[in-house]
C-alpha cells in the first residue's frame, strides 16, 4: 500500500504532489472557517441575542423603589476601569420583597469618577422606577429593554460570511474527492442557471437552431413598428457600485454609530476608531464612484431604436430611427450592423468564453450633433442584411448574433457604445423582403 505523497515538485507544466493531500488541506481549511462561523455565531447569539430577547419578552414589570445609590468599576468596559451609576432597587415578586442592583443603562456610565456622580442626582433616593425582572431568576432586574441592533447585523454578517465560505469550500471539496481533472473538467460546477455551458437557449418554433425573438418584439416603438432592447453593461456597472456602496456604507454606519455612543459614554476605542477611517474612505470612494456613473448616464443620455420589422430575412431591408438624449455637443454618432460570433468551452476545470466581431457594416454617421436639455435627436436611416447573410444561430457551446451597435463620443464625456439585439432568420423562396 502506497501512502499520498505529502510534498510534491514541478516538472515541466505539471506537479507530481498529491492531490488527495491538497483536497484534504483545502477540506481542513474550509472546516475550521465554518466551525469558527458556528462557534462565533453560537458566542453572539448566547451572549448576546438570547438575553435581549429575554429581557424584552419574558421579563415580568415592576415597580422598583431606589433606596441606594453608588459608582462603580466594571472590568469588562472600554477603555479599563470606567466608571458607571449603579442603583440599589426594592421591588416585589409574587408578594416577597426584594433589593437588586441595577444600572440605568447607556447614559450612566462609561466616564470619569466625577462624570458618574453628576449622573447619581437624576435618580433620588426614594423615587419610583419602572423595571422589569427575570421570572426564572427574580434577583435580576433590569431598568431598560430594547436591541443592540449593530450587534445583531454583528452576529448575522461576520459569522454568517464564515459559515458560508466554510460550507461552500466543504461542498466543492466533498465533490472533487477521489475525482480526476479529467472527470471534474467533464462533470458540470454549476447548475444549469448558473452554468453558462450548461444553458440551452431557447429556440424558435420552426427554426430548432434559431433563438427566439419574443423579448425583441414585446415593446411597441413610437414611430416604428417595435423598440428593440438595449444590451448596455454599463447599467449592470453602475447597479453594482450602488449595491457595493450601500452596504459597504450600512457597515460604515453602524460602526461610526457604536463609536458615537461610546464617545456620549465617555469611552474610546481607538481600535474601533483606526477601523473607521479606511472604512470611511472606502465607503466614500464607493459613493463617489456611484455618483460619477450617474452624471455619466444622465449627461449622455439614453439611446432608443425602433425598426419597422422583426425577425429579419438575408437580403431585406427595414427602416431604423434612432432617438438619442441627452445634453451638450456630440462629436460623432454612427449606427452600424455587425454580426457577432461567440463560443462557450471548457479549459480544464474553468469554463471560458470567447467572441468576436467577424463582419462589420457602416449604416450612417452623424457628426456635430448638438443637444438641449429636454428634446432629443431622431434621425431615420435603413439597414439591409446581406443575401448571403448567415441566420442567427444559438447552441449550447457556439452562437452567431446579429445586433445593431449605436456608438457615440460626446464632447465633454468619455465615449460609450449600445448594443441592440437582433434575429435574422434563414430565407424564404421568393423575392428578398422590404420594409419601409
Amino acid at each position: 500500500m502506497r501512502l499520498p505523497r505529502i510534498f510534491g515538485k514541478k516538472r515541466g507544466h505539471r506537479r507530481t504532489g498529491s492531490q488527495i493531500w491538497g483536497t484534504v488541506g483545502d477540506a481542513a481549511f474550509h472546516a475550521a472557517l465554518l466551525l469558527a462561523g458556528f462557534i462565533f455565531g453560537g458566542l453572539l447569539v448566547s451572549g448576546v441575542a438570547v438575553p435581549e430577547w429575554r429581557i424584552n419578552h419574558d421579563y415580568l414589570p415592576a415597580r422598583c423603589t431606589v433606596v441606594g445609590k453608588r459608582i462603580e468599576r466594571r472590568v469588562a468596559d472600554r477603555p479599563p476601569g470606567a466608571w458607571h451609576a449603579a442603583l440599589l432597587l426594592r421591588y416585589e415578586t409574587d408578594g416577597t420583597a426584594r433589593e437588586a442592583w441595577a444600572w440605568p443603562g447607556p447614559a450612566a456610565g462609561g466616564g470619569d469618577r466625577g462624570q458618574a456622580v453628576r449622573r447619581l442626582a437624576a435618580w433620588p433616593l426614594g423615587g419610583e422606577v419602572p423595571g422589569w425582572y427575570d421570572p426564572a431568576a427574580p434577583g435580576t432586574v433590569v431598568l431598560q429593554r430594547g436591541y443592540n441592533w449593530w450587534m445583531w447585523l454583528l452576529a448575522l454578517l461576520l459569522p454568517g460570511a464564515l459559515t458560508a465560505f466554510g460550507g461552500a469550500g466543504l461542498l466543492r471539496a466533498a465533490r472533487r474527492w477521489g475525482k480526476s481533472e479529467e472527470h471534474r473538467a467533464a462533470s458540470a460546477g454549476l447548475p444549469e442557471l448558473l452554468d453558462p455551458v450548461a444553458q440551452r437557449p431557447r429556440a424558435s418554433q420552426g427554426h430548432p437552431a434559431v433563438p427566439c425573438c419574443d423579448d425583441l418584439v414585446n415593446s411597441p416603438g413610437t414611430i416604428l413598428r417595435y423598440r428593440l432592447p438595449i444590451e448596455s453593461p454599463e447599467n449592470w456597472t453602475l447597479l453594482g457600485f450602488g449595491l457595493f456602496a450601500l452596504l459597504w456604507n450600512a457597515v460604515l454606519t453602524v460602526l461610526a454609530v457604536q463609536a458615537g455612543l461610546d464617545l456620549l459614554g465617555g469611552r474610546r476605542d481607538w481600535l474601533l476608531f483606526a477601523l473607521l477611517l479606511p472604512f470611511a474612505l472606502v465607503g466614500i470612494a464607493g459613493i463617489a464612484v456611484f455618483i460619477r456613473g450617474i452624471v455619466l448616464a444622465s449627461a449622455v443620455g439614453t439611446t432608443q431604436l425602433e425598426i419597422a420589422d422583426h425577425p429579419l430575412r438575408p437580403g431585406g431591408s427595414y427602416g431604423l430611427m434612432l432617438a438619442q438624449a441627452g445634453s451638450g455637443e456630440f462629436r460623432e454618432l454612427s449606427l452600424s450592423l455587425e454580426l457577432e460570433e461567440r463560443a462557450t468551452f471548457r479549459q480544464g476545470t474553468d469554463t471560458r468564453s470567447e467572441r468576436a466581431v467577424v463582419w462589420r457594416q457602416p449604416i450612417h454617421v452623424w457628426q456635430d450633433v448638438q443637444l438641449s436639455p429636454g428634446t432629443r435627436f431622431e434621425a431615420h436611416a435603413t439597414v439591409r442584411v446581406p443575401a448571403a447573410a448567415m441566420h442567427s444561430f444559438a447552441s449550447e457551446h457556439n452562437s452567431v448574433r446579429w445586433m445593431l451597435v449605436v456608438h457615440g463620443t460626446p464632447a465633454r464625456w468619455p465615449a460609450f457604445q449600445r448594443v441592440f439585439p437582433l434575429v435574422v432568420f434563414p430565407p424564404t423562396a421568393g423575392a428578398a423582403e422590404v420594409s419601409p
